[in-house]
């Protein structure tokens, strides 16, 4: 048994160890700084990584652990889904392939792969600990929150920022975001909801995103309200941005998310395709459980201030 965990892992690590590059930025004073890692994903040089790895500049370099180094140009950033795109000056041809999170269940082996020095890059493995996790991420002064994170107890640290996690084909499921405790790494999924932002970023080079300024993970409808309700979850909310529209509309740690806009919730994803660039300003209905009782509050997302 642990040969086939070791001759799998091992796999991985040689399949992606050439297509995930380590990232270095050039600020606009001039300056270069280390920054993480990102996936080459595209034959033609297309870079996924973190937001908070490449946004303070422009342009840097991508160097690979076989001594390859190209400049790239930066594409493109997301904050919200702290994802950001970049394009290598110089393609490679090699490149990741990027699966599907919404398959993925609890448990099964996942492998992180960054690439924090240009050297050798690192690998880890681990399994799926938890699905659905929110995650706070500050801009500045302004605190937004990331849904429907990944929590793996693949070992990260802070320059595999921007690498991949994968799962045992190899395909890339997550791109490595942060550590979120000791054991404890994080991973933006890759989903249809992302496909959605790097094809965005690919072509207008921003996002347009409503947003609410809420974060909660799924949780089970009480059973004596299942049959009323006619569904099983909903999102508990476990936290609320001061000042956002969220916390406007009154919504609480604690309350239970069932309806918006009379579709059901049943994970923040859920939420996320409800705001769109079409949702801003728009008054969005939210039915939820407070307490025990039904409440029916009135939200208005709003843009996002950098998309503005």
């Amino acid at each position: 048994m642990l040969d086939s965990y070791s001759q799998t892992v091992t796999a991985v690590a040689a399949h992606l160890a050439p297509r995930v590059a380590a990232l270095t930025v050039v600020r606009p004073d001039g300056r270069s700084v280390g920054a993480g890692s990102g996936v080459v994903f595209t034959r033609d040089g297309f870079v996924l990584t973190n937001a908070h790895v490449v946004a303070s500049g422009t342009s840097g370099r991508a160097a690979f652990g076989d001594g390859a180094e190209t400049a790239y140009d930066l594409v493109g950033t997301d904050s919200l889904s702290d994802l950001a795109l970049v394009r290598l000056r110089d393609a490679r041809g090699l490149h990741a392939t990027l699966g599907d999170a919404d398959a993925l269940l609890v448990g099964p082996l996942v492998v992180a792969v960054g690439n924090p020095l240009g050297l050798a890059g690192t690998v880890t493995a681990g399994v799926v600990s938890a699905l659905g996790r929110s995650l706070p991420a500050r801009d500045g002064g302004t605190v937004r929150l990331i849904d429907d994170v990944i929590q793996t107890d693949a070992a990260l640290n802070p320059g595999n920022s921007g690498g991949a996690l994968a799962v045992a084909d190899s395909s890339v499921v997550g791109i490595a975001t942060a550590v979120a405790g000791v054991g404890l790494g994080l991973a933006v999924p890759i989903n249809a909801t992302t496909r959605r932002i790097v094809q965005a970023l690919m072509s207008d080079g921003r996002v347009r995103r409503a947003y609410l300024g809420l974060g909660g993970v799924p949780a089970a409808v009480p059973p004596a309200l299942r049959a009323r309700l006619g569904q099983d979850a909903g999102v508990r909310v476990s936290e609320v941005v001061p000042s956002s529209p969220a916390d406007r509309a009154g919504l609480r740690h604690g309350d239970l998310v069932l309806t918006a806009s009379g579709r059901a919730i049943m994970s923040a994803q859920d939420l996320q395709r409800l705001l769109l660039d079409d949702a801003v300003g728009k008054v969005l209905p939210i039915t939820l459980l407070r307490n025990g009782a039904l409440v029916d509050v009135h939200a208005v997302p709003a843009l996002l201030p950098e998309h503005a």
